[in-house]
């Protein structure tokens, strides 16, 4: 079915009035890179924060510029008020949150007396945002596919998994996103489990006091469904699956190809996003299995990690957000081509070395061959595009390709 995207648009006039630079953060998220170009080519001027300390490869864009914080892993409240100081300057026109850290920040600084508008979820919407309990409430409510699932809210009951969620092999997930523990920004995670002693090693390293999400097992090909969303409802529409993931175990995709837009599934979100008001960027990921079926995993309210794709589409979400910011109208576009293929280099390199080393659980009885591995990793298409590739910015480029290979080999490959 074609569908016709709109998008917002600002009038041209108003936006020239304001030549500020919008606060982008953090800079070492995925689609940092790309949603900083998205900005800069609409004519609006970036500066981004990072965590002190770190090397976020945006810093090889010379038109960016990048100011350390402190990292809310060690002290959440300190950063707060670090860019809480850097706003009250006047020297911003909005704030925009590239990862789930920067969603909860922004929320806390949107709560306080900061008067610069954020370009993302604050409030009730945050909340859902980084609560996937809710998520999945509402995707239920709205008709969307959601896996059976447990919550639980302790290692007693995490032990007694088994009986939770129909037996082995099982998904454990943090329900919350991030989340403050201590003082301190935590960040989720996920194991899959398909044996008794994967499951008591789970229960040793993930039981602490955020409640964890128990779902089946679900053996299928990640989608995802993306837009805008303004008062009459969700609009800019397009869809992306993934061809290949970082880690096959479960992770980011490290290569990803444009599809057409399912009416149902959009027609299920708009219902969901809808209901619970939501204004501005969103993703929503679903996992399809081999029935054909596409089951509801969760919502982003934040830039996602392909956003290069939607850029080399023409869709440039992050540059609309703002405009729609300023001003609710909307225009219509073409609808985005579909079969158009973008790959992460760095992340490619690092699927091939997951697939080298083999699964970490039995749970995964579909794992790719290493010749398949090394046959589509080394392949190389004229057609392809490249996340993180920019004329001028090739340092960039290249950092981050060496980068994500030297994180994921200090990882273990962890997704």
């Amino acid at each position: 079915m074609a569908l016709s995207a709109v998008v917002a648009a600002a009038d041209g006039r108003a936006a020239a009035t304001d030549t500020r630079p919008v606060l982008i953060g953090f800079a070492d998220a995925l689609a940092a890179p790309e949603a900083a170009w998205s900005l800069l080519e609409s004519g609006v001027p970036v500066v981004a924060f990072t965590r002190r300390g770190s090397r976020a490869v945006l810093r090889h864009c010379r038109e960016v510029p990048v100011i350390p914080v402190t990292a809310p892993e060690d002290d959440a409240e300190m950063t707060v008020r670090e860019i809480g100081m850097m706003l009250a300057s006047g020297g911003y026109q909005s704030l925009l949150p590239l990862d789930d850290s920067a969603v909860w920040l922004c929320d806390r600084i949107a709560a306080g007396s900061s008067e610069v508008p954020v370009a993302g979820p604050t409030g009730t919407r945050a909340s859902l945002a980084l609560d996937k309990r809710e998520q999945l409430r509402q995707a239920r409510a709205a008709g969307l596919p959601v896996p059976d699932t447990t919550i639980v809210e302790s290692a007693e009951e995490l032990a007694t998994v088994r009986g939770l969620a129909g037996g082995l092999p099982v998904v454990l997930k943090s329900a919350l996103a991030v989340t403050e523990r201590c003082g301190r920004l935590v960040h989720s995670a996920g194991r899959v489990c398909g044996s008794e002693d994967e499951l008591a090693a789970a229960v040793v390293e993930l039981s602490g006091s955020e409640p964890l999400l128990v779902q089946p097992f679900i053996a299928g090909v990640g989608e995802g469904l993306f837009g805008l969303c303004g008062p009459a409802g969700p609009f800019a529409l397009s869809a992306h699956r993934r061809l290949r993931m970082m880690n096959p175990q479960g992770s980011g995709s490290s290569a990803c190809v444009s599809i057409p837009v399912d009416p149902e599934l959009a027609a299920a979100a708009g219902r969901m996003l809808t209901a619970v008001g939501w204004r501005g960027l969103f993703m929503l990921e679903f996992l399809r299995d081999s029935d054909g079926t596409a089951w509801f995993m969760e919502l982003n309210g934040r830039t996602w990690g392909s956003t290069a794709l939607a850029r080399r589409l023409g869709l440039e979400y992050p540059a609309w957000t703002l405009r729609q910011l300023r001003n609710p109208e909307v225009i219509s576009v073409s609808a985005p081509r579909e079969g158009q293929v973008c790959r992460h280099l760095g992340r490619e390199l690092v699927h091939l070395l997951m697939v080298l080393r083999g699964p970490r659980s039995v749970a995964l009885a579909e794992w790719p061959s290493r010749t398949q591995a090394l046959r589509e990793v080394l392949r190389l298409r004229r057609a392809d595009h490249w996340y993180n590739w920019r004329a001028g910015d090739s340092m960039l480029f290249v950092a981050d390709t060496v980068s994500t290979v030297l994180r994921a080999i200090r990882r273990g490959g962890r997704p």
